[in-house]
């Protein structure tokens, strides 16, 4: 079993499905044979949260990242409170409110969400409920006020409580200034969802890229709400022409404070396994012949380690090509 500091550094909290998966099958298991072996991956996420660490990395221009509440979050801190990048999954607020009420005594005053997901957004509510005004893109705040089934995770999501829901959004791009920095929102277009933003610390220079980079990890493509791989790949372009290489990125998963070289490897990746998979597809290959020829092979030994595994991002990639 990886080792708890590995796990989280991954991004999710999901000692407990690591487990479960290398006992049930010696290696990572796919969402969907979570879901059979165990009650449910959402739930078995949520349960890890619960008791998860929250790690924090200080960075530059009083922005920190935290890890262990789902997604990566990033805070600014400063005279106007504080601004957090994403909520995290609401189940860690004791963790998180401690890790808060550290960086400083301010109250939460602006929350972006940089997508609909839930562990991006579950812990709107009570952020919402203290007072934060939550800022999104206006197809996040369409997906959080309805009940969506994610048949990929096999799990029907709820409309989250009325406080929780985004009531500030905008369709391309919105700006803040904010604790001494310029934030700088904008639309990628359909990608991993298809209410993705970034969100750019313009003094700071430290770009939050959300879900549209996995760092070190194979993403999740939820075509439910529009998401496709030639759209994360389209994000990835946008990212790395937002981004130098003296720029901090943090991705939505994974190791939390990156930079533009390993953005460009992910990018990278992305595009050989989309051409591996596009060619067997115009070939006539199914999808389970697709995933039997292992597109993906050359690339699983450094990204294929975790939750989304190789069979399963193949299956991902085959739906939008």
């Amino acid at each position: 079993m990886k080792s708890e500091h590995m796990l989280s550094r991954r991004g999710f909290c999901l000692c407990c499905i690591g487990a479960a998966g290398f006992a049930a099958t010696s290696g990572w298991m796919s969402p969907r044979a979570a879901y059979a072996e165990a009650r449910g991956l959402v739930s078995l996420i949520k349960d890890s949260a619960a008791s998860a660490k929250i790690a924090t990395h200080k960075l530059r221009g009083n922005v920190t990242v935290l890890e262990g509440s789902g997604g990566n979050i990033a805070v600014l801190d400063g005279k106007d409170g504080l601004v957090m990048v994403d909520a995290g999954i609401s189940v860690s607020k004791t963790q998180m409110t401690t890790t808060l009420a550290a960086i400083s005594a301010e109250p939460v005053t602006h929350l972006i969400n940089t997508h609909w997901h839930f562990d991006h957004a579950d812990g709107n509510p009570w952020l919402g409920a203290g007072g934060a005004k939550i800022i999104a893109h206006e197809n996040t705040r369409k997906y959080l006020s309805q009940v969506h089934r994610v048949e990929d995770w096999d799990y029907n999501f709820l409309a989250l409580e009325p406080i929780g829901v985004p009531k500030h959004v905008f369709a391309k791009e919105h700006s803040l200034k904010l604790n001494g920095q310029s934030l700088d929102m904008k639309y990628y277009g359909p990608a991993h969802t298809d209410g993705d933003i970034s969100v750019m610390f313009g003094e700071a220079d430290v770009l939050h890229v959300g879900d549209t980079y996995w760092n070190g990890i194979y993403p999740f493509i939820d075509h439910s709400t529009g998401g496709s791989i030639d759209g994360m790949i389209a994000a990835s372009d946008a990212n790395l022409a937002a981004s130098t290489d003296k720029t901090i990125i943090i991705p939505g998963h994974g190791n939390p404070v990156s930079n533009r070289a390993e953005l460009q490897a992910f990018r990278d990746m992305l595009v050989a396994i989309r051409e591996n998979v596009a060619a067997l597809k115009r070939e006539g290959r199914s999808k389970d012949e697709t995933v039997a020829a292992k597109p993906t092979a050359a690339f699983d030994a450094k990204w294929g380690k975790f939750v989304i595994d190789p069979a399963f991002f193949t299956k991902l990639v085959y739906e939008g090509v």
